[in-house]
């Protein structure tokens, strides 16, 4: 059985001998912690704004969850405005993925519009 098909799986039964437990300590973390983080986010109101803004301000990548709300709903017009001006402020990016994402994503990371 090649890598790939360990990876993509070949419809074979799988065991517990097949997996290999990872512990957390085992693995050197960098120094000062981590970079980068993906945030999930949920917006149900305006609210939810404030802390997407913040966790993009940090340097966090944010997919946020926009089901909610309706594509043609005034408030979530108002929301992605809002998300679309941090994007700018910090040369990130924003994009609505289908009609229940945003990701939204801070300085130095592009979203690329082109599907693998």
């Amino acid at each position: 059985m090649g890598i790939m098909s360990k990876i993509l799986g070949s419809g074979g039964q799988r065991n517990a001998a097949d997996y290999v437990e990872l512990e957390m300590e085992d693995f050197d973390r960098a120094a000062g912690g981590v970079g980068l983080s993906v945030r999930i986010a949920e917006i149900s109101d305006k609210q939810d704004v404030i802390a997407i803004k913040d966790a993009v301000y940090d340097g966090d990548l944010v997919m946020a969850d926009i089901t909610r709300h309706s594509t043609s709903d005034r408030t979530i017009e108002h929301i992605i405005d809002e998300l679309r001006q941090v994007a700018q402020e910090v040369d990130g990016d924003i994009v609505q993925k289908g009609n229940d994402q945003l990701i939204i994503t801070p300085t130095g990371i592009s979203i690329s519009r082109e599907k693998l």
